[in-house]
Formats: C-alpha cells, structure tokens, sequence
C-alpha cells in the first residue's frame, strides 16, 4: 500500500492536466454521431488506472527462515495462557471431612459431633430396612448399570420406583433421574425453549438458573416469594400482548427454596397460573417427604389438586436419603422426557440399589406417618429456641426443615457478611462439636438472596441436640456480632 498511493497520486495529478486540455473545445469527438465530451474520456483513463494499481501483486520481501537459536528464544518466551483464572485470597474451600455416615450425629476430622449441616429430614441415614434393601439389590444386580436407560440400563426396579413414586403422590406417571442436581436442569431445558417465557423467582437455586440458561428462553425474575410482584409480571406480560398467547408461558418456583427456606403460595400461583394461562414447574426437592399431612408435598399442604401442576421435580438425596431424582406428571410430559431429557437420554441410569433405597424409604414413610410429627416438633423447638438470638434472625417458614438464619444488620457486602457467617459456624464446630454451615455459593450462583446460615433439622434430633445447637448458636452469636 506504500508504494501504490504516491503512484495513485501523480497518477491522479497528470489526468488532471490533461482533463483540462480534453476540457478545451477542439476536444470534443463525434463517434457513431454520439458527442463524446473529454472528461468522459479521462474519467474512463482514471477507473483503468486504478483497476490496473489494484489488480497489482503487493511487494513482498523474501522470507528468511528462522534459524535453531531463533526458535528456541521465541518457544522460551511463550506463555500458555491458563486454564482458569487464579483463586482469589478466601476463595479457597477446605471443607469439614465426614469419617461415618451423615446422621444427626456423625464424626468430622475425628471429632464426634452433632449434625445440623446434611439434609436428612427424615433420619433415614442408617435405616436398617433400606440398608437391607441396598445389600439384597448389590447382591442381585450389581452396583452399576453401565448403560443409559434407552440403551439397555432399563432395569425393573427402576421400573418399580417409577411406579411407586407416582403412586404415592396420585400422578400417572414418574421417570428416574441418575443425579440428583440434574432433574431440574434437565427438565426445564426439555420443555422450554428459545422464544419462551419463563417467569421465575428469584430466589431459586443454582441448579434451577442452570436449567433457565439452558433453556435460552426469555427468562423474567419476580421478587422473592412475592405474590404481588409475580402478579404484576404475567398482567404486564400479557395484557394486550396478542404474540405472548402463541408462545409457551411457564412459571418457575421451588416448594421450599433451598436459599432462604420459605414457602412458596401454591395456591395463589395455581389461581394466577389459571388466570393468565401459563403452565407450573415445581420444584420439590426438599418438601418432598416433608410437607403435607402425609409428606406427599406442597401439592398435599395446600389441598391443591397435583393434576393442576403440570410439572414436578425433586431430588431423593434429602428426605428419601438416597441418590437421583424424579420428575412426575401426566404420561405425555413423562414419555416426552424419555426422548428430550437429556439427563435421562445421555446419562447411565440410577444404580439399582438406590432405586431399591428410594421404594424402601417411601415405604417406611407411608407406614411410618408419625415421623412427620417428629420432624415438625424438632423444627417448632428449634425456633422457639432461636428467636431471641443476638444479631441474627430467622428467615425461614415455621414448617420448613431448612431453618434459615440471616443477619439483622448486613454490613452492606455479601463477603463480609459470609465472612462473619462463616466464623460463627467454625466457632460452633471447634468449640462445642456442633456442625453447621454457612451459605457459601459458587461465581456461578446469581441469587439475589442474602446470605446466611442453613439449619437442617431431622426426625432424628433429639431435644439435647435442638438445646445444644441453639446454646451454642447463642453464646458465640453474642462473641461475634
């Protein structure tokens, strides 16, 4: 390009000369009878001059080679860029080592303690039946499936759970998942796609958001467990929007939210749900086995119809104490999922012997009512306990097994308010053997909830360890805030 301007530009300047003399009246043609004025001709000469300069092959100096030396000090220079970003100073997680099983009392780093950080709400960690159940499953089928469950890892106790599992909570159908975790973020990606609208709180879970980005649908938050908000949002939506009636419409909500413990009003969103037309994804991982007369859910709790919930998911790691997850409904959403879940589809199915848990564990719940009761007056205990702690307060619903505590006075960032969380629960743990845990959340976790302390009370609590931990929870509260 160097050398092709100035060759351009005396180029340019002698067409402009003779432009000048084509310009004088002697230069003027006739040719076939058409006047051909002199300027037509120099502009013709100036496009062929600069057709001819671009059509030029641009200078290129030889390429020398590289010599041996050469290449070893570029290669020395090199630095890969990394793999991921380096860990920030607090961001490392040195979590507590459990060396027995995860009851309410367990061992951690060699120290006997009581367990308030796993989610067995039902105490079934240990349960002598269900462990039965997994040695005489082991001992029939093995551990693993090794296959997904369209490509021969169909095995018929998976089979059976299905079936008990929509038996127990009145649905025509159930489909097993392999993880826990991956249910929801497997579901919602099923039904919901790019163009839809999902209306979501915005207090959900990580693995609900995952489930949301993978959909690729426009996703709306309304605030926390706010009937009012939600309501706003489908009237804003919908209201004289003739393009939203064709598009599907979905609202998405936890029974129990895992980041705050409250519970969500199915019956407002069931009426709000009919009112604009949208369909329900429900969320169950910890309300299923929980809440309701029979512990059959939100669905029961509330005395609403389950056909009016289109579709329900939960995890079986919590009340059922077991692994994998569920999604339950009509028979089209389930056989639907059988051919666009992914996590179902790509996935090798649950182990067999977790299968056999989860049937023994719903088992034990139906002939075992009584355990509910347990569980509940664990929890009324525990906030009694705990409504005059200093500096924290409960965030959380009077039913739910998540007892959730938050600082009544933030300091106005979410680490340093982690960072004082965190130290209560350490303090707890060294000093008086009680294992808690802060609300620690990944960069990945876009909730907007603030931070606190999750409690999760089990039927298997005694009343010393409701004292003890709300003892402990007091006194170094008091040290620390």
């Amino acid at each position: 390009m160097e050398t092709v301007l100035p060759v351009a530009n005396a180029t340019a300047a002698a067409l402009a000369r003779v432009s000048a003399m084509f310009n004088a009246p002697l230069a003027r043609a006739v040719v076939f009878g058409v006047h051909i004025d002199g300027h037509l001709v120099v502009e013709g000469l100036l496009i062929a001059a600069i057709l001819f300069q671009l059509s030029r092959k641009s200078y290129k100096p030889p390429k020398k080679p590289l010599t041996e030396r050469e290449i070893d000090e570029l290669c020395d220079e090199w630095q890969p860029e990394p793999l991921c970003p380096p860990i920030k100073e607090g961001a490392r997680i040195e979590a507590p080592t459990l060396e027995s099983a995860a009851g309410p009392h367990t061992t951690v780093d060699g120290k006997e303690v009581v367990n308030f950080a796993s989610s067995n709400y039902l105490g079934l960690i240990g349960n002598e039946k269900i462990i039965d159940s997994c040695v005489g499953s082991v001992e029939k089928y093995g551990v693993g499936s090794c296959g997904p469950r369209g490509f021969y890892g169909t095995i018929d106790v998976h089979l059976d759970c299905e079936n008990k599992i929509a038996n127990f909570l009145g649905t025509q159908d159930s489909i097993l998942y392999s993880y826990g975790i991956s249910t929801i973020f497997s579901v919602i990606p099923a039904f919901c796609k790019k163009g839809d609208i999902i209306v979501a709180d915005e207090g959900v879970h990580w693995a609900v958001q995952n489930g949301l980005q993978l959909s690729r649908s426009t996703v709306v938050y309304f605030k926390h467990n706010d009937m009012v908000s939600l309501a706003n949002i489908l009237e804003k939506l919908t209201h004289g929007n003739k393009r939203t009636e064709k598009i599907r419409r979905y609202i998405v909500v936890e029974a129990i939210y895992q980041n705050s413990g409250q519970i969500a009003p199915l019956d407002e969103i069931v009426r709000l749900k009919e009112k604009y037309r949208f369909r329900v994804i429900l969320e169950e991982s910890h309300s299923f086995g929980v809440l309701g007369k029979s512990g059959r859910g939100l669905a029961e709790h509330y005395g609403v119809p389950i056909e009016k919930i289109d579709i329900v998911t939960a995890g079986m790691g919590n009340a059922l104490a077991t692994d994998g997850g569920f999604c339950t409904g009509s028979a089209r959403v389930v056989d639907h999922q059988r051919l666009s879940s992914s996590g179902y589809v790509f996935s090798a199915s649950l182990p067999p012997y977790l299968a056999s848990a989860a049937i023994s564990a719903v088992n034990h719940l139906e002939e075992n009512p009584s355990v509910l009761a347990n569980l509940r007056s664990n929890i009324a205990l525990l906030h009694k306990e705990l409504s005059d702690i200093t500096g924290l307060e409960i965030a959380s619903n009077i039913l739910s097994p998540i007892v959730f505590l938050k600082l009544k006075t933030p300091t106005g960032s979410a680490v340093a308010d982690l960072e004082l969380l965190e130290i209560i629960a350490e303090k707890v743990l060294k000093e008086d053997s009680v294992f808690i845990a802060a609300t620690k959340r990944s960069s990945l976790d876009k909730c907007r909830l603030p931070v606190g302390i999750r409690l999760f009370v089990s039927a298997g609590h005694t009343e010393s360890d409701i004292f003890k931990v709300s003892e402990s929870l007091k006194r170094v509260a008091a040290s620390v805030l």
